[in-house]
């Protein structure tokens, strides 16, 4: 695949959802999702807590399995299961509400265990892409310390530095500034800005309208486990479709008006 952003029309999608539903048990959490993602586009989710959206980005990189549908990464069948799973998990980087860092480990050891034992980098190797991705996220200078020391705006950069340290193809992000206090929210958002504009493929489940109005491609609104709509941000947010988005939105804007 060529590196160039901009993807020619014909190229097939790096991420296509067709068909995909999913129950737990007789509750129906996705119904019909048709979902198609161009390499380097930026896509962000929204929508009210419950509507399945945490649930469909889980499933493209199979921390949830789907009982009907086909979802494909870069060509690869995840439904299909098995070696898929491992292969497109590979490619797939995730960033959670949670910081899932492992405490006992240092912030570069966090960075530096997955490229080791997936990507059969050397120690010095896996090292030095840490450090890069470290200075990335501007805190290299806390490479030696464990989670615990860090604020939570920078355990969510390390989060994301251990992610880019795979040199993903497309980047998860499930609400990864909910958790976080609020003058930590900025500087996860800068993180996930910067990365947008060199072109990461990215999808993002987040109630930050600042950011999708500057960054996303496709603002996709979901309720009760479907898509209702999906536009660019300025149709998105200027001329809303569904009643539901517009109730949405008259919520969330009032509820941020101080972001």
């Amino acid at each position: 695949m060529s590196d160039a952003v901009t993807t020619a029309p014909g190229t097939p999608p790096i991420i296509r959802m067709e068909g995909v539903n999913k129950w737990y048990d007789s509750f129906q959490v996705l119904t019909d999702i048709n979902l198609s993602v161009r390499q380097g586009e930026r896509i962000v989710i929204c929508g009210p807590s419950g509507s399945g959206k945490s649930t469909l980005i889980r499933c493209i990189n199979r921390l949830e399995t789907v009982q009907k549908g086909r979802i494909e990464v870069d060509g690869i069948d995840l439904t299909a299961g098995g070696k898929n799973v491992d292969a497109v998990r590979a490619e797939v980087g995730m960033v959670f509400q949670q910081f899932n860092l492992f405490p006992h480990l240092t912030i570069l050891e966090n960075c530096t265990l997955a490229p080791m034992r997936s990507r059969g980098m050397s120690k010095a190797q896996a090292e030095e892409v840490a450090m890069k991705y470290l200075t990335r996220v501007r805190i290299p200078e806390q490479a030696h310390k464990h989670p615990s020391q860090l604020s939570g705006g920078q355990q969510q950069r390390v989060a994301i530095a251990r992610a880019l340290c795979m040199a993903p193809k497309v980047m998860l992000f499930d609400e990864p500034t909910s958790a976080l206090d609020p003058e930590m929210v900025k500087e996860v958002l800068d993180t996930m800005i910067s990365l947008a504009e060199d072109g990461m493929t990215m999808l993002c489940v987040t109630h930050e309208m600042g950011f999708a109005r500057s960054v996303a491609d496709r603002v996709i609104f979901m309720a009760d486990g479907k898509i209702l709509e999906q536009a660019p941000p300025q149709q998105f947010f200027g001329q809303p479709q569904h009643d539901k988005t517009r109730q949405f939105l008259g919520q969330i804007l009032t509820s941020h008006h101080a972001h």
